[in-house]
């Protein structure tokens, strides 16, 4: 039986358990000390933290894995994506990323079909586009000019067969002939 107060001979109390409100469940699990009746209590309570003000979420905590907050035990639901590969195929359509936990050895590259497009041959010479540099400085063009002569309905003037662009189209003048008639004016002569 132990002795929940301690009094001196003269009537002095020297110790006082008899208030104390101190139970197992409150003290930390495999510690020991003395309930309110004097008797050592050793503690059973395994919480090692107050949980009341943490953050967490389900969907931040990996599937399958459990966490304590807010006094209660959850259950995690973020997918664990592991190595994570993608390609892109198309300057205009970024790679999503999946949401979920990553290990970090996942990759996302160009896709095979365009990266093989990406020779010196195919990029505009001194260019450089994802480390390749270009040498391409074009091919050669066939130029054409032309003569034409002004008439009375529009004209479309375009290269020949074989020609990819026209340097210069000359377009002859009009002729035209002033005379002097017999009332003493000026003939015109157009064509």
């Amino acid at each position: 039986m132990g002795v929940s107060k301690v009094v001196k001979s003269n009537g002095d109390v020297v110790m006082d358990l008899t208030a104390d409100t101190i139970t197992a469940a409150d003290l930390a699990s495999g510690k020991t000390a003395h309930g309110a009746d004097g008797e050592e209590i050793t503690g059973t309570n395994t919480n090692d933290v107050d949980s009341s003000e943490l953050t967490a979420a389900v969907g931040e905590v990996l599937a399958t894995k459990t966490f304590a907050a807010r006094g209660q035990v959850y259950t995690g639901t973020m997918p664990n994506r592991g190595a994570v590969t993608g390609t892109i195929s198309d300057k205009n359509t970024p790679y999503t990323i999946p949401t979920g936990f990553h290990d970090g050895s996942g990759t996302v590259g160009l896709d095979s079909t365009e990266a093989a497009k990406l020779i010196s041959g195919n990029i505009k010479a001194g260019v450089e586009l994802f480390g390749v540099t270009g040498d391409y400085s074009g091919e050669a063009i066939n130029v054409q000019s032309k003569s034409a002569t002004p008439g009375w309905t529009a004209q479309t003037i375009l290269p020949d067969t074989g020609y990819d662009y026209l340097s210069q189209v000359s377009i002859a003048a009009i002729p035209y002939v002033e005379t002097p008639n017999a009332a003493g004016g000026i003939t015109v002569t157009i064509g």
